[in-house]
């Protein structure tokens, strides 16, 4: 598990209003219902982005997040990952994630983040100009991984994503997948994390740069894994870059910078 249960977003830089945040059930190509929470800005920049959990899929940290991203001006949507094999209902704390990871599948989840998108495209969830994807933990991979599923993304966004090996639901490892990328990349990593070493994050690079793949690598020196958490005092100073780092990928201008 990536965050705690008591874990929640820091506050972005900007305080603007969300509009029509909640519970939505999407259709996936395929038919299936799937769960997710959406959120409108109140003032639209154009730009919209699919949040990708960690591995407990929708959990309130993700929901609050995409009401954080509209307060931004950016259209939010955080899609859940077990709706295949756990139904689309509210789910409590003692939820066994850890047995529905291994059910999940690639193309699944490729299938139903695109129905997240499909959903930022349309009128209902915003029209958005800008399509763009976050990810922390798995959802980290799995956000990088967009860049070559075919959504159409403006880029990808992935917080301590494992960027190498094996995984559980199968995805690939981004490194191989790089040379298929199609849009930018934000990398946001923890330098203390005890998972994803200095190795990985240079693989990683190195993947990009000889794809020539547009990309920004950002390394906080003495964060863990989960850092981007506002319960985590110590780390508030990264948290805080972080929402920048991410805003100025997606176009969205700080007002505090000038």
């Amino acid at each position: 598990m990536c965050y705690d249960a008591d874990a929640r977003p820091p506050l972005p830089p900007i305080h603007g209003a969300a509009i029509d945040a909640g519970e939505v059930i999407l259709t996936a190509a395929d038919g299936t219902r799937v769960a997710a929470y959406a959120a409108r800005a109140a003032e639209p920049s154009g730009a919209g982005i699919v949040v990708l959990p960690d591995v407990r899929g929708l959990h309130p940290f993700f929901e609050e997040l995409a009401l954080r991203f509209a307060e931004t001006g950016v259209d939010a949507i955080a899609v859940d990952y077990f709706s295949r094999t756990a139904g689309t209902g509210r789910r409590g704390p003692d939820f066994d994630h850890a047995s529905h990871v291994p059910l999940a599948r690639s193309e699944t989840l490729n299938a139903d983040i695109a129905a997240a998108a499909a959903h930022l495209r349309s009128p209902e969830g915003g029209s958005v100009e800008r399509l763009y994807t976050v990810g922390f933990c798995i959802g980290g991979r799995l956000s990088f991984l967009q860049a070559a599923s075919g959504i159409d993304p403006a880029g990808v966004i992935g917080f301590y994503g494992w960027p190498v090996g094996t995984n559980s639901a199968g995805l690939p490892a981004p490194v191989d997948e790089a040379a298929r990328f199609t849009c930018p990349v934000l990398a946001i990593w923890g330098g203390a994390d005890r998972g994803i070493g200095p190795e990985a994050v240079r693989a990683f690079d190195d993947a990009l740069d000889g794809a020539g793949v547009p990309h920004t690598t950002v390394v906080y020196p003495t964060a863990g894994h989960s850092f981007f958490d506002r319960e985590a005092d110590e780390q508030a100073e990264a948290s805080a870059d972080a929402w920048r780092q991410m805003l100025r990928f997606m176009g969205i201008a700080d007002p505090a910078m000038g």
